[in-house]
């Protein structure tokens, strides 16, 4: 497609606002994070990494740090598994309800932060069998759980909707046994989904705030040490360098899952010169 100059021209500004727009203030809290004085004014007094070598001396930005870890790595296993299974369901069988079983999978993305977060405090400080479930690590990770599922899900469903059950049909009219077909055909199939919806189920679970305060105990996440510090004045740089940090960490695996997904994209899209 040609384009004439005055439309390449608009778009590059176009391009250049809609980029500005979305990290400018990401770029302020990064300056406030290198400025050399704790009082946050413009323009900065200048530039240091003194509060970033605080920010990793403080017990309590480590502690949520591990927390936060420690939850989005079990949220995403439980997300992973299912949602993988839900997805297989799904897509691999045909029976009454199935479109409605994929509409309410995907519901609890859209659900407000809010309402889920006061259903899954109401339910596990009542719970009917159990007789109350202790706020911590456990109730954090089944809160994330309940919309990283989402994400696996829609990625393995996507993948499984472009994925021809020719081969699988293949391997068991050649003998192999279906955990066979599995490894060997539907795994290589799926895992880059897998790991894509894994990484973005991670990034997903480790900023999350509002499902996380109807549902965190006495040991927070580092979103929420973040809030609950933010109001201190003296805690203020400190929270930025801890906001940066932590902005780099939710970036690494949404970069990582992009690639992913872009590169297995390409490599299906590929033309095989003919033998």
């Amino acid at each position: 497609m040609v384009q004439s100059r005055p439309a390449r021209i608009a778009l590059r500004v176009g391009t250049v606002f809609t980029l500005a727009f979305l990290y400018a203030p990401i770029v302020v809290l990064a300056l406030y994070a290198f400025n050399r004085s704790r009082v946050q004014r413009w323009p900065i007094d200048g530039l240091s990494l003194e509060w970033f070598g605080r920010a990793l001396t403080n017990s309590g930005a480590r502690a949520a740090l591990l927390t936060s870890v420690r939850v989005g790595l079990g949220a995403t296993v439980l997300a992973l598994v299912l949602g993988t299974l839900a997805a297989f369901a799904v897509q691999r069988y045909r029976f009454f309800g199935r479109d409605t079983v994929s509409f309410l999978l995907v519901i609890p993305i859209a659900l407000p932060g809010i309402v889920t977060g006061m259903a899954l405090n109401a339910t596990f400080s009542q719970a009917p069998v159990l007789g109350g479930v202790p706020f911590g690590t456990f109730t954090i990770i089944v809160g994330h759980a309940t919309f990283c599922i989402v994400i696996v899900f829609n990625n393995v469903v996507a993948r499984l909707r472009r994925t021809s059950r020719n081969l699988e049909e293949a391997s068991l009219d050649l003998g192999a046994d279906p955990w066979q077909t599995f490894r060997f055909v539907t795994f290589p199939s799926v895992r880059t989904a897998l790991l894509a919806g894994a990484l973005l189920a991670f990034a997903l679970s480790f900023d999350e705030v509002i499902v996380t305060t109807f549902t965190v105990g006495d040991d927070p996440t580092l979103p929420i040490w973040i809030l609950r510090n933010y109001s201190r004045p003296n805690q203020g740089p400190i929270v930025n360098a801890v906001g940066v940090v932590a902005i780099l960490l939710s970036v690494v695996p949404v970069y990582l899952a992009q690639r992913l997904t872009g590169s297995e994209s390409v490599r299906r899209g590929a033309v095989v010169p003919p033998a």
